[in-house]
């Protein structure tokens, strides 16, 4: 997709409709008002072009490389399921929660699924914000700790919550919670296909769930099937 300050906001956004993201967090109107051009609707929101056009340009190049997650230190990969993975989730989620509700108010009456994909992620964001607390505060830290401990060939205290298994437990419970929820999403949304005659906003909405299951999944994969197996292994 080529970016050029002529072309329209509603041109970009129907090229890459996750660009939508970006527009949104720039506070400039991709749906009702996206018929202006990208340098009009930057002057007229007091934006700074060659910021949004970065941001803009991130999105076209998201780099999906496949990496070796497995290889990595143990600390280094909490780091980066803290900094990738929870600060997306964080990000994202104001955003879909602005979408879901302006779908499920504007089109709830004639598309009765938006109103319960509306109610559930409102559910799954408060599930998911306590969850990546809890992990920050209580589980991460504690196993760190014990990649330290191993590293340097010590040992540490018994923790607060006994052994690493009970808060496992919980976060693996609710991350089935969560998927759960999103399989109800999915199938609601037609595995996010928007109506023909949908509008920007509705597709926008469909396509960061789409991408937010996807993040998602990937988030689960790495503290499922790896951080939290090398820490039971570590513990004992």
């Amino acid at each position: 997709m080529g970016i050029s300050e002529n072309k329209t906001v509603a041109e970009i956004v129907t090229e890459n409709i996750k660009t939508a993201d970006v527009f949104k967090k720039h506070g400039i109107d991709f749906c009702c008002g996206g018929g202006i051009s990208i340098e009009k609707a930057c002057s007229k929101n007091g934006v700074n072009y060659s910021d949004l056009e970065s941001d803009l340009n991130a999105v076209e190049t998201t780099n999906s490389a496949a990496y070796n997650y497995d290889s990595w230190d143990l600390g280094f990969l909490i780091d980066h399921i803290t900094n990738i993975h929870h600060t997306y989730v964080e990000q994202q989620i104001p955003i879909i929660l602005e979408y879901a509700q302006k779908v499920s108010d504007v089109h709830g009456h004639h598309h009765e699924e938006v109103v319960k994909i509306n109610e559930l992620f409102k559910e799954v964001a408060a599930e998911l914000t306590a969850h990546m607390k809890k992990e920050e505060l209580i589980l991460f830290p504690y196993v760190k700790q014990l990649a330290n401990a191993v590293k340097e060939s010590k040992s540490i205290a018994a923790p607060d919550f006994g052994t690493v298994n009970d808060p496992i437990a919980m976060m693996e419970q609710e991350h089935e919670t969560a998927g759960d929820i999103f399989k109800e999403i999915a199938k609601l949304s037609n595995n996010y296909t928007p109506p023909e005659e949908a509008c920007n906003t509705f597709k926008a909405l469909y396509a960061s769930l789409d991408a937010f299951e996807q993040d998602l999944h990937q988030h689960i994969h790495l503290e499922n099937n790896i951080v939290f197996p090398k820490s039971k292994k570590m513990e004992q």
